[in-house]
């Protein structure tokens, strides 16, 4: 609430001023990103949405020449319908096998080629949250071919520690944001960019872009070519809603005072999971109805994936009993949080024995 509470003060007391004020609370939200990123001097771009982003990055890569591009069965939907469509216009969308995720990079690094403009995986699966290892191995492959390497670290931030640098990442994309695990509500993603990012030109391009540009910008013939500002300010769109940072940035501020660093966190998500896996098993459900994904917990990020043929009934049964859930596919997902308790765990676990006895027969 003081997050949204300082938005409205300052559109009030400054109006079209404000932009001051709105554009420090971007950078508060820059700097948190790259404290989770350990890169202090990371080029972060900002954007409402993941898919924003993801858009603006493809539209950075030369698919005339580069027509191709890899990534797997495994990924979140803004860049699954996106391939699909772009696929439809003729581009080469490869799709690996997501799982099993050992042995992930180096399927990806085999479909690689010269005609590849870009690579694109999760370091967590969203269905199954797998850790994907081994990401930085694709790094080398693709600058062999002069592919570019985007990692969507959404499903990481906040429950796995996700050092750029230590995990060979420097020269990747990263793609993430923080409605989920961070808490930071919608509208606050990120795109991460690499030193040779410098030289991108993203067609998809706002006026932002050109701040440092606008007094000789002009259009028509004769006109220069488009310029962009230095750094991630290259990928900017133009006029937004800033209140999304300012929640942000209390947010973020908070998650400082209260010491949760990507380390502490872990070992709370940690925690949890194993407290949650070990109160699923208890219940000895028919594996027939509901399955626990026999994954190592350690190999896990921030949530508990169960298999059954009626997850979304689950869902909607765990719901009517005050437990909140979601459901992808045939997968029933259990995010725990910092702020629940082990009593409210096992509670949750209680009421998953209840709504899987209610379900109907077949």
């Amino acid at each position: 609430m003081d997050g949204l509470a300082a938005a409205f003060a300052d559109a009030a007391e400054a109006v079209d001023g404000k932009w001051p004020r709105a554009f420090a609370r971007a950078d508060r939200v820059r700097a948190g990103f790259r404290t989770l990123l350990h890169e202090p001097g990371a080029d972060i771009a900002l954007g409402a949405s993941a898919h924003d982003l993801l858009v603006r990055f493809l539209s950075a890569l030369d698919l005339r020449r580069r027509p191709r591009l890899v990534t797997t069965d495994g990924e979140f939907h803004s860049l699954r319908r996106q391939f699909d469509r772009l696929a439809e216009e003729g581009v080469q969308v490869v799709r690996v096998p997501a799982r099993p995720v050992d042995g992930l990079a180096e399927r990806l690094a085999a479909a690689v080629d010269d005609r590849t403009a870009a690579v694109c995986v999760s370091a967590v699966l969203f269905e199954t949250a797998e850790i994907v290892p081994a990401l930085g191995e694709l790094a080398g492959p693709c600058a062999r071919h002069g592919a570019e390497l985007l990692v969507d670290a959404y499903h990481a931030l906040g429950p796995v520690p996700f050092p750029v640098p230590a995990l060979g990442l420097r020269d990747a994309w990263v793609l993430g944001g923080g409605y989920k695990y961070l808490q930071l509500g919608e509208g606050n993603c990120f795109l991460r960019l690499p030193g040779h990012a410098a030289a991108a030109r993203p067609v998809v391009t706002g006026w932002f872009a050109e701040f440092t540009e606008l007094p000789g910008a002009r259009s028509g013939p004769g006109a220069h070519a488009v310029g962009y500002a230095p750094g991630a300010d290259r990928f900017a769109g133009s006029t937004y809603d800033p209140v999304s940072h300012y929640r942000a940035s209390a947010v973020l501020d908070f998650f400082d005072a209260q010491g949760l660093t990507p380390a502490f966190l872990r070992e709370v998500y940690r925690h949890q999971l194993g407290r949650l896996a070990a109160a699923v098993d208890a219940l000895d459900l028919p594996a027939a109805a509901v399955r626990r994904e026999p994954v190592p917990l350690d190999r896990l990020g921030g949530f508990l994936a169960l298999r059954s043929p009626q997850a979304a009934l689950l869902c909607a049964g765990l719901a009517e009993r005050g437990v909140l859930a979601d459901s992808r596919g045939p997968y029933l997902r259990l995010g725990p949080a910092p702020y629940l308790s082990d009593a409210q765990l096992d509670a949750a676990a209680a009421a998953l024995g209840e709504a899987a006895a209610a379900l109907p027969r077949r």
